[in-house]
């Protein structure tokens, strides 16, 4: 995707650039929001190369980032006063944190890119700005060597980069600290809800079917009504894990995400089970009360790669050890659901 983001061509040593827009448009803005619920995240790039915000010339400064087309617009946007030259890696549409950690921000693709972008026949500098949580997917020492273009890691927040230029590329402890306000955790949530909708349409039918089992066999009417309260479970489980966990995590004191998940599923799950749960026996309560946990663990784990305090190797070592425990605990707690049948 390029031209909907074009608004004109500068010829160049190295042939015509595009001239990006800053302004975004209604369907930028409505991408922005699928993106925000999690609709064709897998798809939501633009094509790699050089661009020109602004009016560029031989002078201006040359920033690095990822094709994932919501952080390019973030930035055409925020950094709509500048004139900047722009090299776009080929991040297979992944922003930038998480594109270092799988190593398509890396080395490697800053070299090609810059190469084919002949940048170096266009300014008379030989400055990258990279983006700091580019940095653990770039060696700054070979890119030097391959390409002659100096590193330089600017700083987290687009917002921060006028001011990062306005000082000659210095970077204050403000620029350089990660944050996650409740704001940013907010913001995530729909997201997050999303990854937990998709395998619904198997997980329910299978609900419904196990709530039916009891002394009789199969009970239509305990399908329903059995069904419909183990659904609240798992309802429970994800309220905890995809929208408490972020707005509480600062008070979730545990270090694995997906303890913290389990602990918001667990209390949201019993909450409601004091409140509405008066009619199940003491199996189907506790039933309840781990299949909250195990789906909000899940959850919780998923927000773990959204963070920026975790690394890619934290988030696959919290995965081996919790999924197989994730899986065991759901189908524990969907035996004794079974069970509870059976006891009256």
């Amino acid at each position: 995707m390029v031209y909907p983001l074009v608004s004109g061509w500068l010829d160049t040593p190295a042939g015509e650039v595009p001239k990006v827009s800053p302004v975004l448009t209604a369907d930028d803005k409505r991408g922005t929001i699928s993106m925000r619920i999690g609709i064709g995240r897998d798809s939501y790039a633009i094509t790699p190369g050089l661009y020109a915000f602004g009016e560029p010339n031989e002078n201006s400064h040359v920033i690095v980032t990822c094709n994932y087309k919501l952080t390019f617009d973030h930035l055409r946007s925020t950094l709509s006063k500048l004139d900047l030259w722009v090299v776009v890696l080929d991040t297979k549409g992944i922003n930038v944190w998480c594109a270092a950690g799988k190593g398509t921000f890396g080395t490697a693709e800053v070299i090609k890119r810059v190469n084919e972008s002949s940048i170096d026949k266009v300014v008379n500098h030989r400055d990258l700005i990279l983006p700091q949580l580019g940095a653990p997917g770039v060696s700054a020492q070979e890119v030097k060597r391959a390409t002659g273009f100096k590193v330089h890691y600017g700083p987290i927040r687009a917002e921060d980069i006028t001011a990062y230029l306005d000082a000659g590329m210095v970077a204050t402890p403000s620029m350089r600290e990660a944050t996650f306000t409740l704001k940013e955790r907010a913001v995530l949530i729909p997201v997050e809800i999303s990854l937990l909708l998709s395998p619904l349409k198997w997980v329910i039918p299978l609900l419904f079917i196990l709530s039916g089992l009891g002394p009789s066999i199969w009970s239509p009417s305990a399908a329903v009504t059995r069904g419909f309260a183990l659904f609240m479970g798992l309802f429970a489980g994800g309220l905890g894990g995809a929208v408490f966990l972020p707005l509480l995590l600062p008070y979730l004191f545990w270090r694995e995400f997906s303890l913290k998940g389990a602990a918001a599923g667990a209390g949201v799950t019993l909450i409601g089970l004091l409140l509405f749960g008066g009619a199940l026996n003491w199996l189907e309560a506790l039933s309840l009360i781990v299949l909250g946990s195990a789906v909000a663990s899940y959850a919780g784990m998923n927000f773990t790669g959204t963070t920026p305090f975790t690394s890619p190797t934290s988030v696959e070592k919290e995965m081996r050890r919790w999924v197989p425990i994730q899986i065991g605990t759901a189908a524990l707690s969907l035996a004794g659901w079974v069970g509870g049948a059976f006891i009256g």
